[in-house]
């Protein structure tokens, strides 16, 4: 075998419908993927489309069933509504599907969409794409049991996204989260919402509580003046806090305290005596683009057969708690 030849895995010939705001970020990233081959796209304002088409040179199909006939992926990144029916019939023909969050409107839908992908043998993930993060990635070792969670995502108004409400538009990426970082079933949810400027809530907090003790803290809101996007962990001898928009991060640790400690360390000393040391423990954080990797990362598990990081199971888990949130309005 000559080992100069490099040999390359075939792309996989992906589509995208939707071609909105955060569609032509996926159709740029599909473009420059190494695992992608961008077949085309379709989107039903045929005008802004095929100017889309002539300015970038991107292949604008005429009709979503062509689209999906000719393509192994399809990245479904329209308006949630639209999202189950249009899983389906690409699950349906066989073709591996990427969902923007949330994967769809109802745990119902959801659960239909798991079921025919099974029974299709084809792969699904979901865009949570915080899981993709920088930020994140770089401490999500540190994350042990953390007992009390908080998280703030505060957003400036913006029409985009107000076909749901704020829980299903910004509140699930932390959801998300949280579920992946507690293996604990919950215990009880109670939250509060108010509409200010849309008919579904604008700003809500909730607060989930774990059977094993733990408890989250969530507020999200989309009428805000400035924009946040912040995770807090605090564990046993240890706060984490990640800030998703800055892309920065925050590990304070506590170790047991030395005989002689030099006279800029910090210390704590418990009611019992117990003495602590308190530390900073800053991970190095590796730049990256979050959508293009949760994109890459899909082809990798269809090419190895693999599971995706966010499986239709975990995104449907996420609604399923979200929709519990929305029922306490």
């Amino acid at each position: 075998m000559d080992v100069n030849k490099i040999v390359k895995v075939k792309k996989l010939n992906a589509g995208l419908i939707g071609a909105g705001h955060l569609g032509k970020i996926h159709l740029r990233l599909l473009a420059a993927s190494e695992e992608y081959n961008l077949v085309g796209f379709y989107d039903p304002d045929v005008k802004a489309a095929r100017q889309l088409a002539e300015e970038k040179g991107y292949v604008y199909f005429e009709s979503q069933e062509e689209l999906i006939d000719a393509v192994e992926v399809v990245d479904i990144v329209t308006p949630t509504p639209f999202h189950h029916a249009l899983a389906l019939e690409c699950i349906k023909k066989g073709k591996h599907v990427f969902i923007e969050k949330p994967i769809t409107q109802t745990v119902a839908e959801a659960e239909e969409l798991i079921a025919a992908a099974k029974q299709y043998n084809v792969k699904g993930q979901v865009g949570h794409v915080e899981r993709f993060n920088p930020a994140y990635k770089a401490v999500k070792d540190n994350v042990g049991q953390p007992m009390f969670i908080e998280s703030h995502r505060l957003a400036e108004f913006n029409p985009r996204g107000t076909d749901v409400p704020v829980i299903l538009d910004l509140m699930i990426h932390d959801i998300d989260i949280i579920l992946s970082v507690i293996d604990s079933p919950i215990k009880t949810i109670s939250a509060s919402g108010v509409a200010v400027v849309s008919e579904t809530p604008d700003i809500a907090n909730a607060r989930i509580e774990f059977e094993n003790g733990a408890v989250a803290n969530l507020t999200s809101s989309r009428i805000s003046l400035k924009n946040m996007r912040k995770l807090r962990f605090f564990q046993k001898e240890a706060y984490i806090s990640v800030d998703f928009f800055s892309k920065q991060v925050e590990v304070v640790k506590m170790k047991d305290a030395p005989e002689d400690p030099d006279e800029y360390a910090l210390l704590l000393e418990n009611a019992e005596g117990v003495k602590k040391q308190i530390y900073f423990d800053p991970p190095k954080i590796e730049s990256s683009n979050a959508i293009l990797e949760e994109l890459d990362t899909f082809a990798h598990a269809i090419k190895n057969d693999s599971t995706p990081i966010v499986t239709l199971e975990h995104a449907t888990e996420a609604l399923r708690v979200a929709q519990r949130i929305i029922d306490c309005f």
